[in-house]
């Protein structure tokens, strides 16, 4: 199949020296790409930016840096696509305006004006077709699955993997991570704390359960 996968954050630049980010490491997403590849797909990867590799050669990564620009590449990708893993985590809010020079402190408050970013999850939700997969991730601190089954069913994916912040030695720069898998048709599954490269292959089982006919 070709897989598209999104990982890492976006950065939202507030001047030339400075931005809106998260921390994400882009681990878990990387670490999807290469099962994916390993399996004998072909891989293409939209990376924010991250200060890791692919470790297998055969993952084609496409560099971005905001949430508008992995929207593009998202979509200039999809269209040939066989399906894809949403497993970045976008900024929800940009700067509206984004200033030339480095800005100067002075006086006490700098107040920043936000807008949102474009839905990816949602734009590409609309745009699939019904031979194509959507994946998408839902990080929550609170009600977590009622949050997570709603994302699912406004973005139209097939199904969506749950990340919790409340649990230890998962998320955002671990090596490990803890995922509920939730399905469009209501199925739930729960699985223990393990490598993201572990995880990785559970996501891709996944994949290839629903893409069996």
């Amino acid at each position: 199949m070709k897989i598209l996968i999104t990982a890492g954050p976006t950065y939202e630049r507030i001047d030339p020296v400075r931005f809106i980010g998260n921390y994400s490491s882009g681990k878990m997403g990387y670490a999807i790409a290469d099962a994916c590849a390993d399996a004998g797909h072909e891989v293409t990867l939209v990376s924010g930016p991250v200060q890791i590799k692919p470790v297998n050669p055969n993952v084609m990564v496409v560099k971005v840096e905001s949430a508008a620009q992995m929207l593009d590449a998202v979509m200039k990708y999809f269209p040939a696509a066989d399906g894809a893993v949403l497993c970045a985590a976008v900024a929800d809010f940009t700067p509206i305006s984004v200033a030339d020079k480095k800005i100067k402190r002075e006086g006490d408050n700098l107040v920043i004006e936000l807008k949102p970013t474009a839905d990816i999850a949602a734009t590409v939700g609309k745009a699939k077709k019904d031979n194509q997969f959507l994946v998408g991730f839902a990080l929550e601190t609170n009600d977590e699955e009622a949050h997570a089954i709603d994302k699912m069913r406004r973005k139209n994916l097939d199904f969506i993997v749950l990340n919790s912040l409340n649990d230890k030695e998962a998320c955002f720069g671990y090596d490990t991570n803890k995922i509920t898998i939730i399905r469009n048709t209501g199925e739930m599954k729960r699985f223990p704390l393990k490598s993201k490269k572990l995880v990785a292959l559970d996501i891709l089982n996944e994949i290839n359960s629903i893409c069996i006919k």
